[in-house]
C-alpha cells in the first residue's frame, strides 16, 4: 500500500470520528439545554458514543485502504490520540491523566478492531463488484 493511500484512509477515518463526535455533541448539548438532564447523568452515554465513533472511524479507514486494516486502525487511533493530546496540552497546558491514558489506549485498540472489520467487510465489497 502506498503512503498516499494510507494517509487518505486515515484522514477519512479521522473525519468520520470527528463528524460523529460533532453530531452527538450537538445532540447532547440540546438535551442538556432543553431537558432536565444533568451532565453527570450522560457520562456513560458519551463514553459509549466515543467508542462507537472510534470504531466506525477505524472501520472506514480500513475499508478505504482495503488492506492492512489493523495498521490503518492503529494509525487512525494514534492520530486521534495525538490530535486530542495536542489540543489538551497546547490549549489547557495539561498532560493526559492516568484515566485518559487508559481510555486512549482502548480507543486505539477499538480503532484497530474497526480497521480489521472494515477491510474484511467494506474493502471486499468493492473487489467483488
Amino acid at each position: 500500500m502506498d503512503t498516499g493511500k494510507m494517509i487518505q484512509s486515515v484522514l477519512y477515518g479521522l473525519g468520520t470520528i470527528y463528524v460523529i463526535a460533532a453530531l452527538f455533541s450537538l445532540l447532547f448539548s440540546l438535551l442538556l439545554r432543553f431537558t432536565s438532564l444533568q451532565e453527570n447523568e450522560i457520562g456513560y452515554g458519551i463514553t459509549i458514543i466515543s467508542f462507537i465513533a472510534i470504531f466506525f472511524g477505524g472501520m472506514i479507514a480500513g475499508g478505504k485502504g482495503k488492506e492492512k486494516g489493523w495498521f490503518l486502525g492503529v494509525l487512525t487511533g494514534l492520530s486521534y490520540t495525538l490530535l486530542n493530546f495536542l489540543f489538551q496540552y497546547l490549549g489547557f497546558d495539561a498532560f493526559f491523566s492516568m484515566e485518559q491514558m487508559v481510555y486512549y489506549t482502548l480507543f486505539i485498540i477499538t480503532a484497530m478492531i474497526g480497521g480489521i472489520i472494515g477491510v474484511n467487510s467494506i474493502g471486499n465489497r468493492s473487489k467483488d463488484g
